[in-house]
Formats: structure tokens, sequence, C-alpha cells
């Protein structure tokens, strides 16, 4: 199964998405948008979830974390993921495999930490879902 996960995440990394999410070897989902909208996407259409999933994403900072474990994601690979995000996916017992880690995730003008990585910073998956219902931020703002 891992060489089936790691075939997959190279198949996802020469494609132009941006997030593909498989269950039981099938791409179940995925998406062009940028920073958390995909995540998000997902969990609206799938939830509750049914089956845990394996998660290809670009970037993955501590806000994509919470949102993973919404997703019951069983396995994350990342192009790049933030030192923070690590720590929260090791405390929900996801595994997670990054090419690249970073301290913390950057904002698109890249003077300064991603609004979402600072804002979900000691915040469970729920908190973070609701802050970010309740900011309506998503139109704003977005993960690298």
């Amino acid at each position: 199964m891992q060489n089936n996960n790691e075939g997959l995440f190279g198949l996802f990394l020469k494609s132009e998405d941006t997030l593909w999410v498989s269950s039981e070897n099938d791409v179940i989902f995925q998406s062009r948008k940028k920073g958390i909208e995909p995540l998000i996407d997902y969990i609206n259409q799938h939830s509750p979830c049914m089956n845990e999933v394996i998660v290809c994403d670009r970037v993955v900072g501590n806000a994509a974390a919470l949102l993973l474990k919404v997703a019951c994601c069983k396995m994350l690979y990342a192009s790049i993921g933030s030192e923070i995000a690590v720590e929260t996916l090791n405390g929900f017992g996801i595994p997670c495999r990054f090419l690249k880690m970073v301290p913390y995730i950057i904002n698109r003008k890249g003077d300064g930490m991603c609004p979402f990585e600072k804002a979900s910073i000691g915040k469970s998956p729920d908190e973070f879902l609701e802050y970010q219902t309740k900011s309506n931020s998503l139109n704003s703002f977005t993960l690298g």
C-alpha cells in the first residue's frame, strides 16, 4: 500500500491540481483552488466522513492540519509543510511526508506568517472551522 501511495503522490506532483483526496486507491476529490479552500470544499461535500482518506496537497500549514483531522485523513503527502502542522498532525496520529519543511507558512506577500496559520494556532479543528466560518476570511486570505 505504501508504494501505491508514493505513486499517487508522484502523479499528483506532475498534475496542476492543488489537492487530491483518495480512498481505496481511487481519487475521489481533486481541486485546483488555492489555500485551504479545497479542503473546506471537500469537507462540505463529504461530511460526515465515512472512510479514512489519503491526502496529497501542495502546502500544509496548521490550518490545513486541523482540517485534515475533520476530513478523516489517515496519511498526508505534501510538497511543503510547516513545523507547526507536523506537531498538530502528530498529535492527531496522522502520518505525514513533506518534501520540504518550513518553520511556518508565509503569507502571499511574503512578508509574514499566513493569516490562517496564525489564526489556527491553539485551536481545535472545530474551533478553527467555527472561526473560519464566522470570519468569512476565506474570501480575503488563502494559504500559499
